[in-house]
């Protein structure tokens, strides 16, 4: 198992998929570090120690079902759920809650997206590819073209800057944009960028002087809030694709 585990590291790091030879040995590293120090200063945040919190909380002991070894609390949303053991190599716990947050955020838009298309166009979520038009004034291609160009550039920008954070913090757009500056990521903590352009209603920050500065105990609050609604989120769309099924939608369960 540690062999695979280490196998599949390597090959995840590797120059080809991540974009240089600095970023192969990135994965356990602190983002702080990997990314040279080029993040915004934080506050020092002094808390009494917190009991583990359990996502059985009636039972005690267990062992790792119960309270896993590997999981110390220390993560946005962490219960001590990992019946599977898959967090125990620390780099493929990383990922998966890259995944998990990144997939919770797309089933949050999604679930969004299927209650106001179909209330708008009255035609159900998983017939709409089949008539875009009703929904939106592009055709079933220039939707999947648009998808396929701008989503892979993008989400492969995503995965270069996993592992190696502030790689991908360039000029790519006109001089004038500061794409640099605006895209960099302004908290230090992987997937939570910050800044003017990923929080422009200061949520988690305030801006002074045209600067974008955290808070950090507004962005560990909105960490838990976060992974608690993608959680739901995510269950909501297991629903949704059952209902699916059985050709019923959400609105239609609610007698909308």
């Amino acid at each position: 198992m540690a062999s695979t585990s280490a196998a599949l590291v390597n090959g995840l790091g590797s120059a080809f998929l991540t974009g240089g030879k600095k970023s192969q040995a990135l994965l356990s590293a602190p983002v702080a570090a990997r990314a040279g120090g080029a993040v915004a200063p934080k506050r020092l945040i002094v808390v009494a120690a917190a009991p583990k919190k359990s996502w059985i909380p009636a039972v005690k002991g267990g062992g790792n079902l119960i309270d896993p070894e590997w999981l110390d609390g220390s993560l946005p949303g962490d219960y001590g759920f990992d019946p599977l053991g898959l967090g125990k190599d620390p780099a493929f716990l990383k990922w998966y809650r890259e995944a998990e947050l990144i997939h919770g955020r797309w089933a949050m838009a999604a679930v969004v997206g299927i209650f106001v298309g179909q209330a708008w166009s009255g035609i159900p979520w998983f017939e709409a590819g089949a008539a875009p038009g009703a929904v939106a004034p592009f055709s079933f291609g220039t939707l999947l073209g648009t998808q396929l160009l701008l989503m892979g550039w993008v989400e492969s920008k995503r995965w270069v800057d996993f592992f190696n954070p502030e790689s991908q913090s360039v000029e790519w757009a006109t001089p004038w944009s500061r794409t640099a500056e605006n895209f960099a990521n302004a908290t230090g903590d992987q997937g939570y960028p910050g800044g003017k352009f990923f929080d422009p209603l200061g949520f988690a920050g305030t801006l002074k002087d045209g600067v974008y500065i955290p808070d950090d105990e507004k962005l560990e609050r909105l960490k838990l809030a976060e992974i608690k609604h993608a959680r739901i989120a995510m269950l909501a769309m297991l629903i949704f694709y059952f209902e699916a099924g059985q050709g019923k939608t959400p609105l239609g369960a609610l007698g909308l």
